[in-house]
């Protein structure tokens, strides 16, 4: 008898069939290739006032960082959102939801299932992102140690084990985003809708932080919470965003994941 494995291996299948899906990755190989590519062509140019920013030309272990931080602006959350949003308003557009329940799966199976593979195309993204940008900046500026956020310098071994801790680390937020999207898309049941809210509710939250008087909001925000790998990057390790980042995000995913449930499981199906 089918059950969530049986979703979560069917929504992985049909993901590689889905154009969404390759412009996703498309984007988490391209952007830091592209990054690379510019921090070559302006080799004698300053980088900018930021973090690892002096660190670009002498350790390629800099550029995941540096994407880290830029990235979560729009990339990011709309990679995620890409699949996110679309996992259950497509069924509601090709008219298939009726016939796949009809196949002995209970309705939660199946949210679990398309839950599950959307988070695992959200981790996939991230990680094909940081590799990317480790071996493209590592070719360009050398396999280096890199110098942490307090000035410490770290072997380059150390300091590759330290990104993708980071990248790990990074999932918290990008894990809300995913549940956002969810909720979208079981609500408008329109995955353009979903894609775009998704997107758009994340650049409402960071607009938020900058607002003026709203700077005591900013550790509550999930748009904060992106940044929590800085504390790894940090002698010692500052776990205090990082444990922040974690109940922060789960007050806004948590809520979300369950409202999606509550909706998808009243869906009325009826009518195809």
């Amino acid at each position: 008898m089918p059950g969530i494995g049986t979703v979560y291996r069917w929504e992985l299948f049909k993901l590689r069939y889905q154009k969404r899906t390759y412009l996703g990755l498309g984007a988490s190989v391209i952007v830091p290739i592209l990054f690379v590519v510019a921090i070559h062509l302006h080799h004698q140019h300053g980088r900018g006032d930021f973090a690892f920013s002096d660190y670009l030309d002498r350790s390629g272990l800099a550029v995941p960082l540096v994407i880290l931080l830029f990235g979560a602006v729009w990339l990011f959350p709309l990679i995620t959102a890409l699949v996110a949003g679309d996992i259950f308003a497509s069924e509601d557009h090709n008219g298939t939801l009726k016939t796949i329940l009809t196949r002995s799966l209970e309705r939660w199976q199946l949210f679990v299932g398309k839950a599950l593979a959307a988070s695992t195309y959200a981790v996939a993204a991230i990680l094909l992102c940081g590799t990317v940008a480790v071996v493209a900046g590592s070719i360009q500026s050398g396999f280096n140690s890199l110098q942490s956020l307090s000035g410490t310098v770290v072997s380059a071994p150390k300091a590759l084990e330290l990104v993708y801790v980071s990248l790990i680390v990074y999932l918290i937020p990008i894990a809300a985003i995913v549940c956002i999207g969810l909720l979208l898309s079981a609500v408008t049941r329109n995955s353009a809708a979903a894609v775009v809210g998704t997107l758009m509710v994340s650049l409402l939250i960071q607009l938020l932080g900058i607002l003026p008087g709203l700077g005591g909001l900013a550790p509550y925000l999930l748009s904060t919470q992106f940044n929590a790998w800085q504390g790894l990057l940090r002698t010692p390790i500052d776990w205090t965003p990082i444990v922040r980042a974690i109940w922060v995000c789960a007050l806004y995913g948590a809520p979300s994941l369950g409202a999606a449930f509550l909706v998808f499981l009243r869906r009325d199906v009826a009518g195809g």
